[in-house]
């Protein structure tokens, strides 16, 4: 996974780049995302990996499956990744992408994960907490773990914010310890 980051993040940094001068970071995102979904699916993959199946092949299965979400730049980006072998970092390329633009929006992502699901105003009221702290937007992804016994774990970046009962109980185990 290191490794595919670090392949992926100077072509995230290129097409970033250009989409942000062309003010086109809205255009590029759902054909990123598609580009990904297309060389995660398993037939695509092995079509990708076939030898016999020439680069201007698998530009034009990619093309197909894309439609006309293709554009004059997007199209040479897709062939700069199949001249170099890098399909297989188009999910990596994207939410890099996605990152970057987080950012440039001054929207930070939190994935809140609970011991139990969460109604929409408890929803409401953690992210309007997060939005006071940080000073930003939160856009949120929100999972459930019934492994963590109670409250919720919080992830933002680097930083992660455990409230749960399980985090609390390793806390104190660790105390006990030590």
């Amino acid at each position: 996974m290191a490794e595919t980051l670090t392949v992926a993040r100077p072509y995230a940094e290129a097409v970033f780049a250009l989409a942000d001068r062309q003010g086109a970071l809205g255009k590029w995102s759902p054909l990123l995302e598609r580009l990904a979904a297309i060389a995660r699916d398993p037939g695509a993959r092995e079509a990708i990996r076939d030898p016999k199946l020439g680069a201007d092949r698998v530009y034009a299965m990619f093309a197909a499956l894309c439609g006309d979400m293709l554009f004059d730049e997007a199209e040479r980006f897709l062939r700069v990744l199949i001249e170099n072998g890098r399909l297989d970092a188009l999910t990596e390329i994207s939410e890099l992408f996605e990152q970057l633009r987080r950012e440039r929006e001054g929207v930070a992502e939190a994935r809140i994960v609970s011991a139990f699901p969460l109604n929409d105003a408890q929803l409401g009221e953690l992210v309007a907490g997060l939005e006071e702290r940080l000073r930003r937007k939160v856009q949120t992804v929100v999972a459930v773990d019934p492994d963590l016994i109670g409250g919720v774990r919080i992830q933002i970046g680097d930083e992660v914010i455990d409230g749960s009962v399980r985090g609390k109980l390793g806390a104190m185990a660790a105390a006990l310890r030590g």
